[in-house]
């Protein structure tokens, strides 16, 4: 099973997904590592990601969890439909937990963040990407993250 955690830059993807893992004893991977150097760029300079440029990252991301029989946490944004559909075409039983918050509480996240190349500049463009999914666990974002973690484990039945 791979769970991939998903919502806008600054939801807590990584910092959920890491305690998840740790949880679980399972392997932790972040998306962000798959960028391009170009992507990459782009986003420290508030410039938003096209679906063109996106499509190889989610692609890389979809055959690292194919090359892998391991349980693995995943921090991924997958702010549209499209990008879901794709990672969920994957050899792999994926489950997508959805890291819900408004845009003052990422905002204030985003301003009080170091050493991470998506700042607040980028906020406006991930929600109006962001295709909330339905049919997944939600959890806000104004929990704990021990409490999420909890909240996952027990709704998984993991």
């Amino acid at each position: 099973m791979v769970i991939i955690l998903i919502g806008v830059a600054g939801s807590g993807k990584t910092t959920v997904g890491k305690l998840l893992a740790k949880t679980l004893g399972w392997s932790f991977y972040d998306a962000d590592n798959f960028h391009s150097e170009d992507s990459i760029q782009k986003i420290k300079q508030g410039i938003p990601l096209t679906d063109d440029d996106r499509l190889p990252w989610l692609e890389s991301i979809r055959e690292f969890i194919d090359e892998r029989d391991e349980q693995m946490v995943f921090a991924c944004s997958a702010l549209k439909k499209s990008y879901r559909d794709l990672l969920r075409n994957s050899s792999a039983k994926i489950e997508f937990i959805y890291l819900k918050g408004t845009k003052d509480v990422i905002l204030q996240r985003l301003e009080d963040r170091k050493g991470h190349f998506a700042g607040a500049d980028i906020l406006e463009s991930q929600f109006e990407d962001l295709e909330e999914p339905r049919n997944v666990l939600t959890e806000q974002v104004t929990q704990n993250p021990e409490a999420i973690v909890s909240d996952i484990t027990k709704l998984l039945d993991l």
